[in-house]
């Protein structure tokens, strides 16, 4: 969907996903979806069966995207080591985007997140 010289879009893919925090697996998925938007990376959104959840710790950070609504927040403890606001959701996002409701992504530019897509680091 184009907005204002801004594109977005959600796609499902059939990619398996594997992120590692600090060498933890903490979600390895085969059903994510990919949302592409203008300025900003794509990035794998994963349903919360296929994260590690006892790994996260809620966080009061929120944010807003006027393109998407309102995020919230987790931090990840791999047991060496707190990072923090590293996940988020969009529990009621924006109509144009409600195929992300509930899905979890990850800040793969945080220091020791790594992604695997297919096998391939990303």
């Amino acid at each position: 969907m184009k907005t204002r010289g801004h594109d977005i879009e959600v796609t499902p893919v059939s990619d398996q996903v594997v992120v590692r925090i600090k060498d933890t697996v903490v979600a390895a998925s085969s059903r994510p979806v990919v949302l592409t938007e203008t300025g900003c990376p794509p990035r794998y959104y994963l349903p919360p069966a296929d994260v590690n959840m006892d790994l996260l710790r809620s966080s009061t950070t929120t944010s807003h995207c006027p393109f998407k609504g309102d995020a919230v927040y987790w931090s990840v403890n791999t047991g060496d080591g707190l990072i923090e606001d590293v996940v988020w959701s969009y529990p009621e996002p924006f109509s144009r985007v409600e195929q992300i409701a509930g899905l979890l992504a990850f800040w793969a530019e945080k220091p020791g997140v790594t992604f695997e897509v297919n096998g391939q680091a990303t």
